[in-house]
């Protein structure tokens, strides 16, 4: 099934195109949310550059955290999963961890099979007007559709402290900025952070030639040696494996993957804090100890220009200083910072810090708007934070939209 047509390309100025449903990026999320509304037979068009966090915003020499079983895009007969692309490829085989190239070359296969002809215009804009949708485009192209599923990734979510922009935006960034170290060869750079991305990031910094210190508020947080392929039964039926990390609690995430949102909003909150905190693997401990300087338990009280540079305080009074800046300092959900939402309608999105409250269906207060991945992860539990919670939104979701198209039709 065609999402848009080549004459819809061609003709940029031709009148408004109808779609059943829209979907505004094409990450893993909105790839496999695209796979399912197809599937079920609806006219869909999917806007965004395909897998473009993974392609552009991520160094080679990344690995995945998760293993490869658990990092599968969702079609609705499940044709397109990892193991039949590793049995397809001459290049690529199923290995822990995996290599972030074997997962681009594995979405970008999903992609060509299960949601052929996605656009990568991006949408500069999105009003609803009487009960429906109207997208335009950056080439000008409008588009008309009921609803709306918003997939957008990370980018607009970029958490960057106020504490670390008041010095030369040329001297500091964010993590998400960066696909390639190359530049930091030969210079010395101060990484802001603990987890997973602050730990590797400081890795492939060191192996791309740059001096690391790396700055975290509290002890890095190793996480145990892997050891999925080599845990017995009595250790199975204990902790089972699933595609965040071993047991139960984890296990019940993924299998019962909507239970998390029944629970009182107070209750998840202080949930997700206290269990799942950042963490790195344990594979990164030789490419980290004893060639990034490590300041655990510390935190810059001070960042000020310098010979050219930058020099920041420590809270031990330690002065380090450096060619750059790079913050591995997460991702916060704003809906207020997603500049493709008319104004008007983000005064009827109802939120709660900032985050549009979701119903049973990732459907927000604006009927016909769902929002997926990391904007979910309040509402529906941490499995979202992952490649894996993609399977249980684009199944909800489809759910709920063929429902919606039907009546409005």
């Amino acid at each position: 099934m065609s999402i848009v047509s080549d004459v819809e390309k061609s003709h940029p100025s031709a009148a408004v195109t109808e779609y059943d449903a829209v979907v505004v990026g094409a990450g893993p999320y909105g790839l496999s949310a695209a796979a399912h509304l197809m599937g079920r037979g609806l006219k869909v068009a999917v806007f965004g550059k395909t897998l473009e966090l993974w392609r552009e915003r991520m160094p080679k020499g990344m690995y995945l955290r998760s293993h490869w079983w658990a990092s599968n895009l969702s079609d609705p007969k499940g044709k397109y999963s990892f193991a039949r692309f590793f049995k397809q490829s001459a290049k690529y085989k199923a290995c822990y961890p995996v290599p972030i190239e074997a997962f681009i070359e594995y979405a970008l296969w999903f992609q060509k099979h299960a949601v052929p002809n996605v656009d990568e215009t991006y949408v500069s804009s999105i009003e609803r007007k009487d009960g429906i949708f109207e997208l335009t485009l950056e080439d000008g192209r409008i588009v008309h559709s009921p609803v709306v599923v918003m997939a957008i990734g990370l980018y607009y979510y970029a958490n960057r402290p106020a504490e670390y922009t008041q010095v030369p935006a040329e001297c500091v960034s964010h993590a998400y900025d960066h696909g390639d170290f190359s530049r930091f060869a030969g210079k010395k750079v101060l990484m802001i952070g603990a987890g997973q991305s602050a730990v590797e990031y400081s890795a492939l910094l060191n192996e791309a030639g740059a001096a690391v210190h790396l700055v975290a508020r509290r002890p890095i947080h190793w996480l145990d040696p892997d050891r999925a392929d080599e845990r017995g039964l009595i250790e199975q039926i204990k902790a089972p494996n699933a595609g965040i990390a071993p047991g139960w609690k984890n296990w019940i995430l993924e299998y019962v993957p909507y239970l998390f949102y029944t629970y009182p909003q107070e209750r998840k909150d202080r949930y997700i804090k206290n269990n799942y905190q950042a963490a790195a693997n344990d594979w990164l401990r030789d490419r980290v100890i004893g060639k990034v300087v490590l300041h655990e338990k510390q935190k810059v009280t001070e960042l000020v220009e310098a010979d050219g540079g930058l020099e920041a305080t420590l809270s031990n009074g330690e002065k380090i200083k450096v060619d750059h800046v790079m913050m591995a300092t997460g991702y916060i959900v704003n809906v207020n910072d997603l500049p493709m939402l008319h104004s008007s309608l983000k005064e009827q999105i109802e939120s709660d810090q900032n985050i549009p409250v979701l119903n049973h269906f990732f459907e927000c207060s604006v009927p016909g708007m769902y929002f997926l991945g990391l904007t979910s992860l309040r509402s529906f539990g941490p499995l979202y934070r992952f490649v894996v919670g993609a399977k249980a939104t684009a199944q909800r979701v489809a759910n709920s939209v063929v429902k919606q198209v039907a009546r409005s039709r």
